[in-house]
C-alpha cells in the first residue's frame, strides 16, 4: 500500500507517494525449502543405487559369483550372490537412472525444486557400485562367520553406499561434484538406513526375503 505524504516548501505544497517499508520475511522459511531440497535431490540422486539390490532379490538365483569355493573353510560370498541376480540388478539401477534423466526437466517444473539427470558414467557408478557394496558386505560377513541372511547393523544399511559414491566419483566427477555437495552425502547417511529397514519389511511381508533386515 503507497502512503500519500505532503511536504510544504513555502507556499508551495508537494504531495507524494512513499513507499512502506519492506516487510521482513523469516528465514525459518528459506531454511525449511532448503532442507527440503537437500532431501529430494538425494533421494533422486540415489534412486539407481537403491533399486539394484532389490531387483537382484526378485531376479536372483542361478550359479553364485562364488562358485562355491570357500575360504578359510567359509563360503567366499554363499549362494546368494549370484551372476544372474548382480546383472539384473545394475541393468535395473541404469534403466531407473535413464527413465529418470528422461523425466528431470518436467520433475524439476512440477515441483519446484531442480533435479538432476544422469550421465553414462553416473549411472553405471551408482548401479555397479551398489551392486559391489553388497558382494563386499556378504565376503565380510563370511568372513565374520555370520551365516547367509545374519544381520550385520551398519553394514547390511550402509554398504551400497560406502562403494557406489566413491565408484560414481571416480567414473564421473564433475557430475558427482555438481550434485553430491556435503549437505546432499550427509542426507543419503541419514536417510539411506531409514529407507533401507522400511524397504526389506515390505519385501519380508511380500514374501521376497527370508528375513526382514
Amino acid at each position: 500500500m503507497l502512503t500519500l505524504v505532503t511536504i510544504a516548501v513555502g507556499p508551495v505544497s508537494i504531495t507524494a507517494a512513499a513507499k512502506p517499508p519492506p516487510v521482513k520475511t523469516s528465514g525459518f522459511v528459506s531454511a525449511d525449502m532448503a532442507v527440503i531440497e537437500t532431501i529430494v535431490v538425494a533421494f533422486w540422486a540415489m534412486l539407481p543405487a537403491y533399486v539394484p539390490n532389490n531387483a537382484a532379490v526378485v531376479a536372483g538365483g542361478g550359479r553364485p559369483i562364488d562358485g562355491g569355493r570357500t575360504w578359510g573353510e567359509k563360503r567366499v560370498l554363499g549362494d546368494g550372490k549370484t551372476w544372474r541376480g548382480t546383472a539384473a540388478g545394475i541393468l535395473a539401477g541404469v534403466a531407473l537412472a535413464a527413465v529418470l534423466s528422461a523425466i528431470a526437466e518436467p520433475a524439476s517444473s512440477a515441483i519446484g525444486i531442480d533435479v538432476p539427470a544422469f550421465t553414462p558414467f553416473a549411472a553405471i557408478g551408482l548401479a555397479a557400485g551398489a551392486m559391489l557394496g553388497d558382494i563386499l558386505a556378504s565376503f565380510l560377513k563370511r568372513r565374520s562367520g555370520r551365516q547367509r541372511g545374519a544381520m550385520f547393523p551398519g553394514l547390511d544399511q550402509l554398504d551400497f553406499v560406502v562403494v557406489s559414491l566413491p565408484l560414481t566419483a571416480l567414473l564421473a566427477f564433475e557430475w558427482f561434484r555438481a550434485v553430491f555437495t556435503w549437505e546432499v552425502i550427509l542426507v543419503v547417511v541419514i536417510l539411506t538406513p531409514i529407507l533401507h529397514v522400511t524397504t526389506n519389511v515390505i519385501a519380508y511381508k511380500l514374501g521376497l526375503k527370508n528375513e526382514p533386515w
